[in-house]
């Protein structure tokens, strides 16, 4: 059973720590310490299907030099503000990246993999979609 802990600091002001012990800072806007509860349901999705993506990638013997996932969502005007969409943007970068290797390993990842994903799955539409960016062999200079 996953736990995580989160404890009030002050004000709006709170600290989130994992079941490792590594902490983010969470507050409201007003407060502009930390990040905003609602944000971190992006997060989340973001970095599972990054390191997912990344996870796969590499097991097909990518060689990578950029991954970055960018996550926008689209909430209900009135509370309690529900995503009811979320959009996600894909930049992967590295030598002779294949599209059908990175679409593939996104599918993967949202359909199979992402924990986050799959729990929203119900309620909320999530898109994706990517670039890639080849990256050019280093030349030695002589």
């Amino acid at each position: 059973m996953a736990q995580v802990n989160v404890t009030w600091v002050q004000g709006k002001t709170f600290v989130g720590t994992d079941s490792t012990q590594h902490s983010v800072v969470i507050s409201s806007p007003a407060d502009g310490v930390g990040i905003k509860p609602s944000e971190l349901l992006l997060l989340a999705v973001g970095s599972c299907t990054a390191y997912d993506v990344v996870n796969i990638l590499e097991k097909r013997r990518a060689y990578l030099t950029d991954v970055r996932v960018t996550v926008t969502g689209e909430q209900e005007t009135e509370a309690p503000w529900t995503f009811r969409k979320i959009h996600i943007h894909y930049i992967v970068g590295g030598f002779n990246l294949r599209p059908e290797d990175v679409e593939k390993a996104i599918q993967l990842s949202e359909e199979k993999y992402c924990s986050v994903s799959a729990t929203l799955r119900a309620t909320v539409a999530i898109t994706t979609d990517f670039e890639i960016l080849a990256a050019e062999p280093a030349v030695a200079v002589s």
